[in-house]
């Protein structure tokens, strides 16, 4: 239900007065959907999210068609958007990745590492050394060609074959890939299973390991209803980007228990309510998610994508 004056900014302390949202719907939320989305369709996905405000966005991944074939339309894709006055990441595996995104002119490019071995194991075939290995040519190319390096790092707040993932194991590879040279880490909570004090305690250790909360993103998932109780954690130690997908959409498809990512609309909201800005039309990204959800045969996860647009639907 849409109440004009909703949410009433209520500022609380130690806040940052500014949140960068990363957009990842047309990335992480589209590759985890059982049908292909066609290319026009991302586009335009990717051009209403810009135009409701988001500034960074997610556009896809080079990663070979065979793992992620929703994605396998990169180079057709990425020409569409390009010119956008938007940040556009991709997500680039390998050096063969990388060639293809600089081909193409991205300016900012993804890898994506593990914290744990089984899932390293899972998602790259590789361990976690072998892993970093690889990625090691990659930021070295990436940054001499003077492009912006983020490290996603999955499993941090714990993993479905391994349990428990120790605070120093998740610092120990975070600080690995700060040295190789990544401009700003997302630290990933891939099956949901981080709780606020397990957030605190992480931020507090990296920080003490020299990564600071402005050298971090926050990337959480729904699975248990804890992503916004972590985000809100996350900024109340200055964490300042937060990661979430527009309708909710995505998991992964290498951890069948994680569900959908931080909805980018309930994030919006939150962060409405605490008087902190993000630059985003909340109304117009209600309307490109309800657009998606359409799209996609489907009503959108997001609760405050189903509360505002309710009285459109019963209306339609």
């Amino acid at each position: 239900m849409t109440v004009p004056g909703l949410p009433m900014s209520v500022p609380a302390g130690d806040l940052p007065s500014r949140v960068r949202i990363h957009e990842v719907g047309a990335r992480d939320g589209l590759q985890n959907e059982k049908t292909t989305v066609p290319t026009e369709v991302k586009a335009e996905f990717i051009r209403r999210l810009a135009d409701a405000g988001l500034t960074t966005i997610e556009a896809t991944s080079f990663v070979h068609p065979k793992w992620v074939p929703q994605l396998a339309d990169a180079e057709q894709l990425f020409p569409q958007v390009a010119g956008l006055p938007v940040a556009l990441p991709v997500l680039v595996p390998n050096e063969r990745g990388l060639d293809r995104a600089l081909a193409l002119g991205a300016s900012r490019v993804a890898v994506f590492a593990s914290a744990t071995e089984s899932f390293a194991k899972a998602n790259l075939n590789r361990t976690v050394d072998e892993a970093l290995a690889m990625f090691d040519p990659v930021v070295s190319r990436a940054k001499a060609a003077s492009v912006h390096v983020r490290g996603y790092l999955s499993m941090c707040f714990g993993d479905p074959w391994e349990g428990p993932v120790p605070i120093p194991q998740v610092v120990k590879v975070c600080r690995a890939l700060m040295d190789m040279g990544c401009d700003e880490l997302s630290l990933g909570d891939t099956i949901g299973v981080a709780t606020p004090g397990h957030v605190i305690a992480l931020l507090a250790a990296l920080d003490e390991a020299g990564i600071p909360p402005s050298a971090l993103g926050v990337h959480f998932h729904d699975t248990y209803g804890q992503a916004l109780a972590n985000t809100l954690a996350a900024l109340q130690q200055g964490v300042t980007t937060v990661d979430a997908s527009a309708g909710g959409l995505g998991g992964c498809p290498y951890a069948k228990s994680a569900t959908g990512n931080l909805a980018t609309e309930d994030l919006v909201w939150m962060l409405r309510g605490l008087g902190i800005d993000t630059g985003i039309d909340l109304g117009r990204l209600v309307a490109t998610s309800a657009w998606m959800a359409a799209q996609l045969g489907r009503p959108s996860p997001s609760r405050t994508v189903r509360a505002l647009s309710h009285e459109d639907t019963e209306e339609q």
